[in-house]
């Protein structure tokens, strides 16, 4: 056979069709890793507070593996395909967590928040393995975009009707138990989002007039989504929780960017938001205030009233120094009733130091790059918008809480997703990594090679 004839035949043969391999063992190994890691810093606290190791780290070791066993199993049965790094990174960061606030609860005997928040961390993981398990395809989710919606106004209402605490109403307290529904809103209308800019996506980016070197939408393209979230905006503005009302412009500004491909959104988006702080700050007293200690973080000292939280949480940090004083041999418990939740990163940078800390602010960028990778590789819009849109809450909240504990912006009183204390926070964001497992999952499989039978 001749040259020519050797290629036509080879042109002609049927192509082998490649699958693409699962790497299950991969997240298995670094499930491993991360338990071993919690384990280790759990034992560094017993070993530095009384010399000796806790006698519940076998217990709190074998719990946190069960856990991350169970949750192994369910995406290997369900999304085969999923990346492997959000699941160990959420176990990882969540064990920390759990290290740190046992390590404070140290300081507080009367005070001990590492045991519920256990719980909730259990409860957690427990809804990762339901959302894995039961949602088989995310694009079911767009047909509940309303219903999300309306579920999440509704959520964001309630703390109305309840008594302020420490100055917002952002939580329901009833007999003892509290939760936060601000929290599961943000997953909610982050599917809305999602849903609605990808119905109408081409409207937005090239219905309506032009100023400025900006495509502005018609109002009844752009009118129903400007006005759900100017009135979830509204309601956390009155219950005075900036720091989700900032979480859900950012997000609807990110959506929306991505959604047009026009940058000019962004460039409108923080010029709001400059006007939205600077119009808050000058009528709300409580934000006021959190205004001033941000600009003069040490006039209480001054003032001979001692350091403020915030001139506290600089002081712990300055502490930690590159390697930090050790787990367990820190004092950034001095920083009073906020250490466990809105300062624990003060915490962490005292007790790991700056490296430590790197570290950890790493994690989040992993965990964030891996769902702005899964949404880049989906072909249909709104998997690529929620994916885009749950990985920029966690940005959003790990820039404005680290913003805030260090100085470089005001304080906002939201909770460091996975490592604070807080029930309602933990949950939440397992639910945002099993999507982000499943919409993975999806955005691989769709180029499995699988040779038909």
């Amino acid at each position: 056979m001749t040259k020519a004839g050797s290629t036509l035949a080879a042109a002609g043969a049927p192509v082998r069709a490649v699958r693409l391999p699962r790497r299950r063992g991969v997240e298995l190994s670094l499930l491993v890793l991360a338990v071993l890691l919690s384990v280790y810093g759990y034992c560094a606290v017993g070993l530095a507070r009384s010399g000796t190791v806790p006698p519940g780290a076998v217990g709190y070791g074998a719990g946190l593996g069960v856990l991350a066993l169970f949750a192994h199993i369910a995406v290997r049965i369900r999304a085969p395909y999923a990346d492997p790094l959000p699941l160990p990174i959420g176990v990882l960061l969540n064990g920390l967590g759990l290290v740190l606030i046992y390590r404070l609860d140290l300081e507080t005997p009367g005070d001990r928040a590492a045991p519920t928040q256990l719980v909730w961390s259990t409860l957690g993981v427990g809804l990762f393995i339901g959302v894995v398990l039961v949602l088989r395809d995310h694009r079911v989710l767009q047909r509940y975009a309303y219903v999300c919606v309306v579920a999440a106004l509704v959520l964001l209402a309630l703390p109305i009707l309840f008594p302020a605490v420490n100055g917002a109403r952002i939580w329901i307290r009833v007999a003892g138990f509290s939760i936060q529904p601000g929290e599961f809103a943000k997953v909610l209308l982050a599917v809305f989002f999602a849903a609605y800019l990808a119905a109408n996506r081409s409207a937005l980016a090239y219905a309506g007039r032009r100023l400025w070197r900006l495509q502005f939408p018609t109002g009844r393209v752009l009118g129903p989504i400007l006005t759900i979230w100017l009135v979830s905006v509204g309601v956390l503005v009155l219950e005075r929780d900036l720091g989700t009302s900032l979480l859900f412009f950012g997000l609807f500004v990110v959506l929306l960017y991505v959604a047009t491909g026009r940058t000019g959104w962004i460039a409108v988006g923080l010029l709001l938001a400059v006007l939205g702080a600077f119009a808050v700050g000058r009528l709300e007293p409580h934000v006021g205030g959190r205004i001033e200690d941000w600009l003069h973080p040490f006039a209480t000292i001054e003032a001979g009233q001692g350091p403020n939280q915030l001139a506290q949480s600089l002081f712990a940090f300055a502490a930690g120094g590159i390697l930090g004083t050790g787990l367990g041999l820190g004092h950034s418990i001095l920083i009073g009733f906020a250490t466990k939740s809105d300062f624990i990163l003060a915490t962490a940078g005292e007790e790991l130091g700056l490296a430590g800390l790197a570290g950890i602010v790493l994690l989040y960028a992993l965990l964030v790059e891996r769902g702005y990778r899964a949404g880049l590789a989906l072909r249909e819009p709104f998997g690529r918008l929620l994916a885009v849109g749950l990985a920029s809450i966690i940005a959003l909240q790990v820039f404005v809480i680290a913003g805030g504990v260090t100085g470089l912006i005001p304080l906002t009183g939201m909770a460091m997703p996975f490592l604070a204390q807080g029930g309602s926070s933990v949950v939440t964001n397992w639910a945002i990594v099993a999507l982000l497992v499943r919409v993975s999952d999806s955005a691989r499989s769709q180029y499995d090679g699988r040779e038909a039978p």
